[in-house]
């Protein structure tokens, strides 16, 4: 279990982040179009899993439209930007930011995402959602960077994330 803070006050997650070297867990998120999309179906790209409460947050959209304008410059990469969102509210905020660099992913149905990668707060107001966190995944399924985001209301760290690609 890992405590970051989220307006300086202690909120524990479900768990740890996978370790790096380790292979990325599977998952099944939705996307925009309301299809199940696994970690499969990015067979041979690395990734980048931008995780964070809600789109509907300054820093959660600050995130999202940051790494959506780095995105354009990688090469075989995609960012999956995550979170408990309906995917109706990714899918408008994208569309009214002009955000086509990122690919919006849902794990409204069980929080299996969440749990699976010990993001799912487990107290708090925030209760049920995600931490903010970064996990980049090479071509074969490896992590290769975590970053446990120690204040919600913080920005992740992009350059140590692209860092490794």
């Amino acid at each position: 279990m890992a405590t970051v803070t989220l307006g300086g006050n202690p909120v524990k997650t479900s768990g740890e982040l996978p370790n790096v070297g380790s292979k990325a867990p599977d998952f099944k998120l939705v996307n925009k179009d309301l299809g199940v999309v696994s970690l499969s179906d990015f067979a041979g790209k690395r990734l980048v899993l931008n995780v964070f409460p809600s789109i509907d947050t300054a820093t959660c959209a600050s995130s999202v439209r940051n790494f959506n304008a780095k995105a354009s410059e990688l090469q075989n990469t995609t960012v999956l930007c995550i979170s408990r969102d309906l995917p109706f509210a990714q899918k408008r905020f994208c569309g009214a930011e002009g955000l086509e660099n990122v690919v919006n992913l849902s794990d409204f149905k069980d929080g299996s995402f969440g749990k699976d990668y010990g993001l799912e707060i487990s107290d708090s107001a925030l209760a049920g959602l995600h931490s903010r966190a970064v996990v980049v995944v090479d071509e074969n399924g490896t992590i290769l960077h975590t970053e446990q985001v120690s204040e919600i209301a913080n920005e992740p760290n992009y350059e140590n994330a692209l860092a490794v690609l």
